[in-house]
């Protein structure tokens, strides 16, 4: 009867801990992006000024039962903004990215996680600027900091493109007007 007791306690301080902790039930594939989940980040874009604003704010959380991350950021407010959602494609083989956006587009990516870095990277070479393929690269430092780095391939040569630092934040979240 004690073995059954303690049995008892054991399942549910087990249950107990995985209701608190929403990220336990991640999908193997997306276990690099444990460290994101449930987090908010606010960056400034270079051009961003006192008069005229450019905040980007980007949460990321745990979707679709563990099977996917969803990843939001809205442009000052909801002037312009997208979802992504990641997830296992099991004919490719790899993650995958879907990133929808306000304006009403769609992007698909090939994702590739290490260690506490993300990167995606979208074939864009039916466009008429040279550009073929763009690379994002989503990196977490400092604990409480998120680098965003974008990168351009042109010619086969990758080109520099926007870096932003982001700041963890409270009590923001993504806006849609």
């Amino acid at each position: 009867m004690i073995r059954i007791i303690k049995l008892y306690c054991l399942l549910s301080i087990g249950s107990i801990a995985a209701e608190d902790n929403p990220n336990s039930n991640l999908s193997e594939h997306l276990v690099g992006f444990y460290s994101y989940l449930g987090n908010t980040y606010e960056g400034n874009f270079i051009n961003s000024t006192k008069k005229n604003p450019m905040i980007d704010i980007l949460s990321f959380e745990r979707a679709l039962n563990g099977s996917a991350v969803k990843m939001i950021h809205s442009v000052n407010d909801g002037e312009f903004g997208g979802e992504t959602i990641i997830m296992w494609d099991s004919q490719k083989n790899s993650l995958r990215s879907w990133y929808f956006t306000s304006a009403g587009s769609l992007t698909l990516q090939d994702v590739e996680v290490n260690g506490e870095k993300f990167i995606s990277v979208e074939d864009v070479s039916n466009n008429q600027n040279g550009i073929t393929k763009v690379k994002t690269i989503i990196e977490l430092s400092h604990g409480n900091k998120l680098q965003k780095r974008t990168k351009y391939l042109m010619d086969n040569l990758w080109m520099e493109g926007n870096d932003m630092i982001y700041e963890q934040v409270t009590g923001k979240s993504p806006k849609f007007d």
